[in-house]
Formats: C-alpha cells, sequence, structure tokens
C-alpha cells in the first residue's frame, strides 16, 4: 500500500491525513462549516439567477413608449454632463440653486420634442438649462436662441429650425441610442475624475 498524502483542509488550511480520496475536510465541524458556505453559495446563486430572470421579464414587457423615456433620459444626461461646465442656455446663470422638483438643471430642447420629435435626440438641438427657464418660462425661447446662436452659429442654427424628414425609431433603435449615451456619459464621467 502506498504513502498516504497529506492535505489541506478546504475550511481551516490545517493540514490532515485524508480517510478516502474524497476527503476535503480535516474534521467533522470543519466538513459541516464548508457544508453550510456551499449551502449558502447555492442560494446566492439561485437568487441571482431569479433576478436575471426578474430583470429579463420586465425587459420583455417594455413597450416602445418605456424604451423611449429610458433612451431620453440617458439623452438628458449625456447633455447636462457635456454642458456641465456652461451656464443655462436661456438666461445664463451658472448657479440656480436648488429646487423642490428635484435637481438644478433640466436638458432643454430648443426645438421641443412634442413638435419637433425627429430632433429628439439631436445634440445641437439640447443644451444644459435650468428648471426656472424650461419649466416655469416654457424654455425661455428667444433668450434660448440668442445664445444658441452664439454657441452653435448660424449655419447649424438656419438647420435646426428648418425642415426634418420624420423619424420613425424601432424598439432596437431606441435601445441603441440609450446604450450609446449612457456609455458616453459613463466616458466623460471617468474623463473628468
Amino acid at each position: 500500500m502506498g504513502k498516504v498524502r497529506l492535505r489541506k483542509c478546504r475550511q481551516c488550511g490545517a493540514e490532515f491525513r485524508p480517510m478516502n480520496s474524497m476527503t476535503v475536510a480535516c474534521s467533522p465541524s470543519c466538513a459541516l462549516e464548508l457544508g453550510k458556505k456551499a449551502a449558502e453559495k447555492k442560494v446566492r446563486q439561485k437568487a441571482r439567477e431569479q433576478r436575471q430572470w426578474i430583470r429579463k421579464q420586465k425587459e420583455r414587457l417594455k413597450s416602445r413608449g418605456d424604451h423611449l423615456k429610458e433612451a431620453q433620459s440617458a439623452f438628458n444626461a449625456f447633455i447636462r454632463e457635456r454642458d456641465r461646465d456652461q451656464p443655462c442656455i436661456s438666461c445664463g446663470v451658472f448657479s440656480p440653486g436648488g429646487d423642490p422638483r428635484g435637481g438644478v438643471w433640466d436638458c432643454g430642447h430648443y426645438r421641443s420634442v412634442g413638435a419637433n420629435p425627429e430632433l429628439r435626440f439631436e445634440p445641437l438641438n439640447a443644451h444644459k438649462q435650468c428648471k426656472r427657464c424650461n419649466r416655469d418660462r416654457s424654455g425661455n425661447v428667444v433668450e434660448y436662441r440668442i445664445r444658441l446662436r452664439d454657441r452653435i452659429g448660424d449655419e447649424a442654427l438656419e438647420w435646426l429650425e428648418g425642415p426634418h424628414e420624420p423619424k420613425k425609431y424601432t424598439i432596437e433603435d431606441i435601445k441603441q441610442i440609450k446604450a450609446h449615451y449612457r456609455a458616453k456619459v459613463r466616458e466623460m464621467r471617468k474623463e473628468a475624475a
């Protein structure tokens, strides 16, 4: 009969002489602890799988409108991050103070999403705007236009105010837009850090 090699206990790390090739713990108490850890790991894995399944089901049940809201939210976050060091496009204020509606800044569209949905995700059409101008003053469009001309130039402004082809986004298009702008925000925040 050959010499039995010592093994390291998977629980406590002590060396021991195994009873057979399947023995992984030095004592019954270590074996119980290993069993508990394995059971806990199984429970965590099952919970993770269930969360993933729920997430997939929720994604499957989303409407086109739900996807559009998420993409719009990602685009708005991108605009606020892009214009972080800029003042409000309409009134020129740098720090308007807190707002009971949450946050300080909005993503203000020069040509509104309702009137021009084809420009909803156009970066030239959207800029950081204080809530007061965007919500209380309906975009403060006259001042917006004056500062927008200075920021993007006459040619781009003329294009923005001109006619545009209507766009019909598919759900896949919307998902790509959302992913694109979320990635850009992450990249910009990483560069800023």
